[in-house]
């Protein structure tokens, strides 16, 4: 079932599948920083108020906003 990356819960880990259409601002941004399709993570902090995320990815640390979060989507693992 695909889901946005802000709908984990903190210690689940999923599978990029892509992006939601439309959002090409953040798109690009998010290939660069090495979010791409088939790439699993994991969702490791959330801060208090819920914005930013902190997942785990190829082997560091991510922040992302959870507006930056909306835009990928995953499959949980």
């Amino acid at each position: 079932m695909q889901k946005h990356l802000g709908q984990l819960s903190v210690g689940e880990k999923a599978i990029i599948t892509g992006f939601v259409e439309g959002q090409k601002e953040y798109r690009s941004k998010l290939l660069a920083m090495g979010l791409t399709k088939g790439i699993e993570l994991e969702l490791t902090r959330v801060a208090p108020l819920g914005d930013p995320l902190e997942i785990s990815i190829r082997g560091f640390s991510l922040s992302l906003r959870k507006e930056e979060a909306s835009v990928v989507l995953v499959e949980k693992d």
